[in-house]
């Protein structure tokens, strides 16, 4: 029987979504949309050289129930790229920019690796704006020094030869079952390396991955402790960043929070098993 075909295409067809562009202090910014104004906001926070198309098998599932929104992060995706270096205050204040743009005054913040830290830091500095958070793999000092400097040589390489070989390997890192990475979302991340201005972006992204700026920009325990939102830890059994032990004092960290792991998942949990991950984060964003 022949494998069939799957897209980035096949995972939208018939969902009801939008893609649009809206300035945030100057900075012009990508996202989808799904769901309805007036229901719960939801924003998806995708990883380090990711873009919106991480929540592509997510949208339709949450857009019955909230108003979501996946963006592409500052200087990511086809998100405009100042010519600086991104850090963590940056990401936030892009983040509280987009919000205020398109006047969600709070939301519940889903994100995924580097999307995960910094979705928490700004619950740790806008807690008021915060209904529930999901660090679904995130990173910050979590990441072991290893896979720090593999995603940095894969995500350099990959922009500086956006070939179709070197961008599959740099998606098949994210998934333990490589044959997820289907030619569609290949053929997506190409169109965003391979775009001039990111031959200067790929060096502001990667201005965190260093045990210097992990260090710097960590989350003290103190922070952790005193996390006001509801906090789902999600994790995966094959995560190439840090073991489920590592997830599990992280969610040991935050009191109240729930922690889950995902079998026979890397790092994009939400694309990989997408059926699992939709049943679980729903589930926590509308327990009461």
């Amino acid at each position: 029987m022949a494998t069939p075909h799957t897209s980035l295409w096949t995972d939208l067809q018939g969902v009801a979504f939008e893609q649009g562009y809206v300035d945030v202090d100057g900075v012009k910014t990508r996202y989808l949309h799904a769901g309805q104004k007036g229901k719960p906001a939801l924003i998806f926070i995708h990883g380090t050289g990711g873009h919106a198309e991480a929540y592509s098998r997510n949208l339709e599932a949450h857009g019955e129930h909230f108003d979501v929104y996946a963006i592409d992060m500052l200087g990511h995706g086809f998100t405009a790229k100042p010519d600086r270096p991104y850090v963590i205050p940056d990401y936030v204040a892009h983040l509280r920019g987009f919000m205020d743009k398109l006047k969600i005054d709070r939301a519940s913040l889903s994100g995924e690796s580097l999307g995960g830290w910094v979705a928490a830091h700004f619950a740790v500095v806008h807690p008021e704006r915060v209904d529930k958070l999901v660090l679904n793999t995130a990173s910050g000092d979590k990441v072991n020094p290893e896979a720090l400097a593999r995603l940095r040589t894969l995500s350099i390489e990959a922009i500086d030869d956006p070939s179709y070989e070197r961008i599959k390997g740099r998606l098949e890192w994210l998934m333990h079952d490589k044959s997820k990475v289907n030619d569609d979302l290949v053929a997506s991340r190409r169109a965003i390396y391979a775009q001039p201005s990111m031959k200067q972006a790929i060096h502001h992204i990667l201005a965190l991955h260093t045990p210097e700026a992990r260090a710097r920009y960590a989350i003290t325990a103190e922070q952790w402790k005193a996390l006001k939102a509801p906090t789902l830890v999600l994790w995966t059994d094959h995560d190439p960043t840090a073991t489920v032990q590592v997830g599990q004092e992280l969610a040991d960290s935050i009191p109240g929070s729930q922690f889950v792991v995902m079998k026979d998942c890397g790092h994009w949990p939400q694309f990989e098993d997408a059926a699992t991950f939709n049943r679980v984060h729903i589930d926590f964003l509308r327990k009461s």
